[in-house]
């Protein structure tokens, strides 16, 4: 799902999004492989959903995990799902994935069978009505099924606390706009999902966060990831910004200028993820 904006409206912003979910899934891949293998499962499951799938990072990380299973990848954007099924083929598991287009926030929901896992990250924050689509996940999981809730603790951080020497702070700052954005336009996002769980009738079988610190020597994909990040966040908060903090962030994202942030020796990928597991009775 989106990480600015829950309902993207131009396929420029999509496109853009697609990248950055690739990306995404391509740098942290190490971390998704280690979420899917703590799953506190009695059983290797045979069906799973996985609900907001973006581009795919949860869906190829589950059927890697699981190769009996088949995944049902739910998202509302068709190009994020034309890009998954473009994966899929690359990776030869075209065959164990079905696509499924459909607004989570709905009342009905298309037919997704009755998987005994339901995957959903960084997705539950952007549901209008996150009560509702818990009772929704309850209904949909087998008995005994586990429902996996990954978050990200925030937008991640790539730059150290004094980049750029001409605007120090400027990452910070940008961050702390973008938080201001989310605290009215995505409410949801940093609640609290164990309570949340709870409350829905589900037995919470596990937490954990899993901290993401990624430092040299880093992989070409890294600096793509934050320019492309970085650009996705400008989007969002260009608006509230100093003159000079969005001249110093216009520098880094001059692919060609000297100030290139894929030109910096000193990126790095920081950022946590909460997950959850909770069991359906």
């Amino acid at each position: 799902m989106n990480h600015l904006s829950a309902h993207p409206t131009h396929r420029h912003d999509e496109d853009d999004h697609s990248e950055v979910l690739d990306l995404d899934a391509e740098v942290l891949a190490e971390h998704t492989a280690a979420i899917t293998a703590w799953l506190p499962l009695t059983t290797s499951p045979r069906h799973v959903v996985d609900l907001g799938c973006g581009t795919g990072a949860g869906t190829l990380a589950l059927l890697d995990r699981f190769p009996e299973a088949e995944v049902t990848a739910v998202d509302s954007s068709a190009a994020h799902l034309h890009r998954l099924r473009e994966k899929a083929a690359e990776a030869g598991v075209a065959d164990r994935v079905r696509l499924v287009r459909a607004d989570l926030d709905a009342r009905d929901w298309p037919d997704l069978g009755s998987p005994d896992l339901i995957w959903a990250s960084a997705s539950m924050h952007h549901m209008a009505d996150p009560d509702r689509t818990l009772r929704q996940v309850r209904e949909l999981l087998a008995p005994g099924g586990l429902f996996a809730v990954v978050e990200l603790s925030g937008f991640p951080r790539f730059l150290p606390e004094d980049a750029p020497a001409e605007a120090p702070g400027l990452e910070e700052r940008c961050h702390a706009a973008l938080d201001r954005h989310h605290a009215e336009q995505v409410p949801h996002r940093g609640a609290d999902w164990g309570a949340e769980l709870t409350g829905a009738g589900f037995a919470v079988a596990g937490e954990r966060t899993v901290t993401v610190d990624i430092d040299a020597p880093l992989t070409e994909a890294v600096g793509r990831y934050a320019l492309a990040s970085l650009r996705r966040l400008r989007g969002g908060v260009a608006d509230t910004l100093t003159a000079e903090d969005l001249v110093a962030l216009d520098r880094l994202l001059d692919t060609e200028g000297p100030h290139s942030i894929l030109r910096r020796p000193d990126l790095g990928v920081r950022t946590e993820r909460s997950v959850w597991a909770a069991r359906r009775p």
